[in-house]
């Protein structure tokens, strides 16, 4: 599991939530090569990590929020999201933005219920 980037927690429970903060497309360290999808499919991973270190999982989550630095990658991006989620389709909302840390492509945010 990679070091945050930040001074911040990157997965915490808060009552039945769990909060997994955003997660870019790095394993160990460096960003994954192969662009949106790559980064995307390595972020769904990375999401899985931290989930699983408060036994959770993918199926948990109620709601992302995804962030693209090219808002005309959706189409890829959607692709290699929806293969790294497989049949949960939390609700989501994607947004276009200038920039993300690490020159990152993609960052996506997951929000899990998980009653205690």
């Amino acid at each position: 599991m990679s070091k945050p980037l930040g001074p911040y927690t990157p997965v915490v429970r808060a009552g039945d939530w769990i909060i997994v903060s955003g997660q870019l497309g790095l394993r160990d360290g460096a960003l994954v090569d192969g662009g949106v999808a790559a980064q995307t499919a390595q972020a769904v991973e990375n999401l899985k990590t931290q989930l699983a270190t408060m036994d959770a999982t993918l199926g948990d989550v109620a709601k992302t929020l995804c962030f693209l630095t090219d808002i005309d990658t959706f189409a890829t991006f959607n692709d290699a999201y929806v293969a790294g989620f497989g049949g949960s389709r939390p609700a989501r909302s994607t947004i276009g933005v200038a920039a993300l840390p690490a020159n990152a492509v993609v960052e996506i945010e997951a929000w899990a219920f998980k009653p205690l």
